[in-house]
């Protein structure tokens, strides 16, 4: 078997934001952005009026 490139997401920050429309063009936005960094960020649906974003670094490790 050949090198396999392997991650973590260790979870930084969580916010809990009312929803609106355009909240993950914002999210796509940063993870255009900032993926280079390290940084990776989600976006869930708590329920019908909130979401969550979380922040993720990656740890990279080779194995």
């Amino acid at each position: 078997m050949g090198n396999e490139d392997r991650f973590t997401l260790d979870v930084r920050a969580v916010l809990d934001i009312n929803n609106f429309p355009d909240l993950y063009k914002i999210v796509d936005f940063l993870n255009k952005n900032l993926k280079d960094k390290g940084l990776v960020f989600g976006l869930a649906q708590k329920d019908e009026e909130t979401m969550r974003i979380s922040i993720y670094e990656i740890d990279q490790m080779n194995k």
